[in-house]
């Protein structure tokens, strides 16, 4: 039987997990704060720490990769914000809160945000 090597499925095919993922690590960097779904948090924090510490290095190779995953607003943040504020940082740039349940549906909510 196949089964996933590691991640959450998150209730979605390959693509439109990835999709999400895109959409919500996008957000994040422009607005530094959002709120969501606990497990699409924890899925989320590793993908956007690999993608700041690509943009620390800061280097035209850099800015090509993330330009195939992010808008051009949030590329440019990337490169020119973040990537400056955390260049000593060694990681852990996400901060994951847990808020309690949603009420329409008992969801476990939690507010990712940039540390």
């Amino acid at each position: 039987m196949k089964k996933i090597q590691k991640g959450r499925r998150l209730h979605r095919e390959r693509d439109q997990r990835h999709a999400l993922l895109k959409t919500l690590a996008t957000s994040l960097i422009l607005k530094e704060k959002i709120t969501t779904t606990e497990a699409k948090a924890k899925e989320l924090s590793p993908f956007v720490q690999r993608k700041i510490t690509r943009a620390k290095k800061g280097d035209m190779a850099a800015r090509r990769y993330l330009a195939t995953c992010f808008t051009p607003k949030a590329v440019k943040k990337l490169m020119e914000d973040l990537g400056v504020r955390y260049k000593e940082r060694k990681g852990g740039y996400v901060r994951i809160t847990k808020i309690g349940q949603r009420k329409s549906d008992s969801s476990k909510m939690a507010m990712i945000q940039l540390v």
